[in-house]
């Protein structure tokens, strides 16, 4: 069952009577800072996700050189090439 509009004008004058207006309008004005720091912040994803596409674009259409891709030899071919070469000298 809802409440009826006495039982939530009972409840309104509790809770002003606890907290005090100055308490309840600082809560007031906290809350809707953050609300609209919150819509801010979704706007600015949103605008930042249309720009992404320009930047997922490959490397040679965006104009970028890419990188050369370094393979590194494994510490047991270096160690089997070394004794090899001292073998040889010997």
């Amino acid at each position: 069952m809802a409440p009826s509009l006495w039982q939530l004008l009972i409840v309104l004058a509790i809770v002003v009577l606890l907290f005090g207006t100055k308490r309840l309008r600082n809560i007031g004005s906290d809350l809707g800072s953050a609300i609209r720091g919150f819509r801010s912040s979704i706007k600015d994803d949103d605008s930042s996700t249309e720009q992404k596409p320009a930047d997922s674009l490959p490397a040679a259409q965006a104009g970028v050189t890419p990188q050369p891709q370094v393979t590194v030899q494994p510490a047991a071919q270096t160690v089997d090439a070394t004794k090899a070469a001292t073998q040889d000298k010997i």
